[in-house]
């Protein structure tokens, strides 16, 4: 039976009254979470503005209390000058924890003449130089508040008995350091402890120390760069950088140099790139903490493991020796050669082809005397009488230093010609060098060029790109030269649309730094070709090109270097020849006691 219309009206309203709840509810929890957030980040910002008005108080408040001090009092307890403040401490305001630093440095001025300087002051601590630092501990949106001042002494000063510390920091090309961390330590009865960071220019001046023969520890360390220190009898018979000696009235600098870390990754392979594990890696620096007897800064053994691969981080630059040993494999070969040159905050592969271990091993590694790169396809010949035996080495690099030749050469023969350039670019006004086009005594701003496409021989691992000279003029506005590299597994993909590729394996991006590591995913292709780029800020100023070369492995077969495995004991001698070079002549002595040396033919042009 169908209701009446009054019973259905009432079941339709409480319907849409339901309905309307539901709504309410929904509207008021959104506006209350709304709320809340507005609530809470105005509590945030209170509690933010409370605490940094509490930590400008506390700066004033310490520093109302040096200002209140005897001068001779002023210093830090461990630090120089010496005084009676601690250097660090803790302190609770209002309720809120705060870390608080103080600095005070002796201040050399300039009116009466400076430490070493034309007057020579003596006496160069003139005032005091005092800065607060205070950060909240509990805090959790702060910022540091930081202020300073200066102190005079009352009366004039008198014949200093002190003298100066400089610690000099540099990177490793001679340039300044700035905001590097000097850690100094000097274990007396009024103790050094003192930890700050370098100006702009590198040098931290600390005046007035106190006078000690090889008695001033210093380290020196950077986030993300190397460590350097001084050492002392008896760690180091004679350190390289000793504890330093600070003389009354004089001026000692001591230099010390850091820069960024690099990462070397090691693999170790067979000549058909299959994986050889647990090769132990012997790693000894050139650097040395102390000399007779010469002890090195790092002398470390590894192992690539069971998927020979080992990944270092953290390396310092340097020159290092590097041994593989193996209980079934003998060293085939290196790339890139040794010694192992690692440049600051760069990103190496190495790859060690190793070979099945045989007594009477002699690896002979063939290199370019001026420029230390493999050559490739010299013919190496061992002989002690029985019958000579030659062995040709692996390619590799392939380099041009001369353009001159000019443009239209799509497959590389002629070493003085290229592919195409954009007209922009000036191939012999200086026999061998590349460069912008001067237009009415004014270079063009960009120009670039493409070489010929280059054959490997066979499938190729890729390893550096590097180009010369190592340093442009200033004012082309680094960086001026680019780079980018293309491969393919045939010339017709290469000369109808080349995929020219920057460092990261994008078109995105471009070879800048003078040598490279190139993109692994070239790996496994036999042609190449590269794209230079040379561009300016100045009309008047360009950069210059003066070598473009390739290094590469031949499926892991080893650049510049041959294994003779199974030699007889006895005096060999050894006969090198390449196209273009003299022929080299040497002898090694093979002892099967000895399962495995190297002999390493410099060859001259």
């Amino acid at each position: 039976m169908r209701g009446s219309p009054k019973l259905r009206k009432n079941k339709s309203a409480r319907g849409f009254g339901l309905i309307d709840a539901v709504i309410g509810i929904a509207l008021f929890a959104f506006i209350s979470i709304a709320l809340t957030g507005t609530f809470q980040r105005l509590l945030n910002t209170l509690r933010y503005s409370q605490s940094q008005m509490v930590a400008i108080a506390l700066v004033q408040e310490e520093l109302e209390l040096v200002r209140n001090l005897p001068y001779e009092d002023i210093g830090t307890l461990s630090g120089i000058p010496h005084g009676v403040i601690p250097a660090n401490q803790t302190l609770v305001r209002d309720g809120i924890t705060f870390d608080v630093t103080t600095t005070i440095r002796n201040i050399d001025q300039e009116f009466d003449g400076t430490l070493g300087g034309v007057p020579n002051d003596l006496s160069p601590a003139d005032n005091k130089l005092v800065e607060i630092e205070v950060d909240c501990v509990s805090c959790i949106f702060s910022r540091s508040i930081r202020s300073s001042t200066a102190v005079a002494p009352k009366d004039l000063e008198g014949a200093s008995t002190n003298g100066a510390l400089f610690v000099r920091v540099l990177d490793a090309s001679g340039l300044p350091v700035p905001s590097a961390t000097v850690h100094v330590v000097y274990s007396t009865t009024t103790p050094v402890d003192i930890i700050d960071v370098t100006p702009i220019n590198g040098i931290l001046q600390i005046i007035g120390t106190p006078p000690a023969v090889n008695a001033y520890q210093i380290t020196v360390s950077k986030a993300g760069y190397s460590t350097e220190m001084t050492r002392g009898v008896p760690t180091t018979t004679n350190p390289v950088y000793p504890h330093s000696t600070v003389a009354a009235q004089a001026v000692t600098q001591i230099t010390l140099p850091i820069d960024k870390v690099s990462k070397l990754t090691f693999s170790s392979v067979t000549p058909t790139c299959g994986i050889v594990p647990n090769v132990g890696v012997g790693l000894t620096s050139t650097k040395l903490i102390s000399t007779t007897p010469d002890v090195p800064k790092y002398d470390k053994w590894y192992s690539t493991g069971a998927f020979g691969s080992l990944v270092l981080s953290n390396m310092e630059w340097d020159n290092y020796q590097l041994l593989a040993s193996s209980t079934t494999y003998d060293m085939a070969g290196m790339s890139p050669l040794p010694p192992l040159a690692v440049l600051p905050d760069a990103d190496q592969n190495i790859q060690l082809i190793m070979v099945p271990k045989m007594a009477g091993s002699l690896m002979v590694t063939v290199k370019d005397q001026a420029t230390g790169l493999p050559l490739t396809d010299s013919l190496v010949t061992v002989d002690a009488g029985a019958g000579p035996i030659s062995l040709t080495t692996g390619q590799g690099y392939f380099a041009q230093t001369d353009w001159s030749g000019g443009s239209g050469q799509e497959e590389f023969t002629d070493p003085t010609q290229y592919s195409i350039d954009d007209g922009n670019i000036d191939k012999s006004l200086v026999p061998g060098e590349v460069r912008l086009r001067d237009v009415f005594g004014l270079h063009q701003p960009f120009g670039e060029l493409a070489s010929s496409i280059f054959d490997t021989g066979a499938s190729s691992n890729f390893y550096q790109l590097t180009h010369l000279p190592l340093n442009q003029p200033l004012d082309t506005a680094p960086p001026s030269v680019k780079l980018q590299f293309a491969t393919a597994n045939s010339t017709s993909s290469l000369s109808s649309s080349p995929n020219f590729l920057g460092p990261d394996g994008t078109a995105a991006t471009f070879y800048t730094s003078t040598t490279t590591d190139i993109n692994s995913a070239h790996n496994g292709n036999r042609y190449f070709r590269y794209k230079l780029m040379l561009s300016t800020a100045s009309s008047s100023y360009t950069p210059t090109v003066s070598d473009a070369r390739v290094t590469f492995t031949t499926s892991c077969t080893p650049p510049g270097q041959v294994l003779f495995q199974g030699l007889p004991d006895g005096i060999y001698g050894i006969t090198v020849s390449h196209s273009g070079y003299l022929n080299s002549v040497d002898t090694a002595s093979v002892n099967t006691g000895t399962p495995w040396q190297e002999k390493i033919i410099n060859m001259a042009p």
